[in-house]
């Protein structure tokens, strides 16, 4: 026997429901998709066969009417520029010819890792003695400049470097040491 076929149409829609609820929603969904797509395709039939397909008659649909990439940032597009763009144009501070990056150069140290430049081994066989404290060279490892970050243990240390931080110095000088600038 065939019980579908005895069972009315709108029963049989119940119990398609009742096997599979998520079953609706995606019914519903398609619909929707196919209405949107109908949609889209009824926008593009009214316009076929029109001579500008939804472009206009004054403006036109041309290839490149403002011109290509930033044209026109000083002149038709010069409030674009100003607004989302300033300091675009123009030139800031002085020029300075032949410059060469060697007397700019100048790396840094910190005091706080000045301790460790010396060594664990060093800071504990100064440790006792007042009359001598250890001399770090920092330009022998590298460094040009020291300056004031972090802290310094209250242990004397001589440092030599080309530049100190007036930090630097005073931390320095605070926690016994010296400072000795070298050429």
């Amino acid at each position: 026997l065939n019980f579908s076929a005895l069972l009315s149409e709108r029963e049989q829609g119940r119990l398609v429901k009742e096997a599979d609820p998520g079953s609706e929603r995606r019914a519903e969904k398609l619909r929707g998709r196919e209405n949107q797509d109908a949609d889209e395709a009824s926008q593009e039939q009214e316009e076929a066969g029109t001579c500008l397909v939804g472009h206009g008659r004054i403006g036109k649909h041309r290839k490149h009417p403002g011109g290509r990439g930033n044209a026109g940032g000083m002149h038709h597009h010069r409030i674009l520029m100003d607004k989302y763009h300033p300091g675009y144009f123009g030139k800031v501070g002085m020029r300075f010819f032949h410059k060469t990056h060697n007397k700019f150069y100048c790396p840094t140290v910190n005091i706080d890792k000045l301790w460790p430049l010396v060594g664990d081994k060093a800071r504990a066989e100064y440790k006792d003695k007042t009359d001598v404290a250890p001399v770090v060279d920092v330009t022998q490892m590298g460094y040009f400049k020291v300056l004031g970050r972090g802290v310094l243990p209250k242990q004397p240390i001589i440092v030599k470097a080309k530049f100190f931080s007036k930090l630097a110095e005073s931390k320095i000088k605070k926690a016994g040491g010296t400072c000795v600038l070298t050429a």
